[in-house]
């Protein structure tokens, strides 16, 4: 056995080393000697617990925090992609529309047409021999 897997307590034998050595041996005091052994022997077994038990308590323990902390990590990477993937749709749709401001930009500057058109549908304008018929 490499290790001694009893807990000793030796501070109680040298406490009071007199008055055990004085004291008068009565019924009450005397230990119960059967089926659970003396005073000594009920200390030692309460404190054997085995060393592997221990470490495979720790190693349990460690096995579990690593598994938290991974799925933890896998969480937040997946909700981090679905993020981006959302920000790229995002900005995507925004290059388009970005794209077709800049066409309607280069016609309204070129075609006279288109122009016409524009000052017509936004700003009401109308020509100077045209008559405006407002209907309600």
């Amino acid at each position: 056995m490499a290790a001694n897997p009893f807990w000793t307590d030796s501070r109680l034998d040298t406490q009071r080393p007199a008055a055990r050595a004085f004291s008068l041996p009565s019924p009450a005091a005397e230990p119960f000697v059967g089926a659970v052994g003396t005073r000594a022997d009920v200390r030692r077994r309460d404190f054997s617990i085995p060393s592997w038990v221990v470490f495979s308590m720790i190693m349990l323990a460690t096995f579990a925090v690593c598994v938290t902390v991974t799925m933890r990590t896998h969480a937040a990477r997946g909700a981090a992609e679905q993020r981006f993937e959302q920000m790229t749709t995002e900005v995507q749709g925004i290059r388009q529309k970005n794209e077709t401001l800049r066409r309607d930009v280069e016609r309204l500057r070129s075609d006279p047409r288109t122009r016409e058109a524009a000052a017509r549908a936004r700003l009401n304008m109308v020509r100077a021999n045209e008559v405006v018929v407002p209907l309600d």
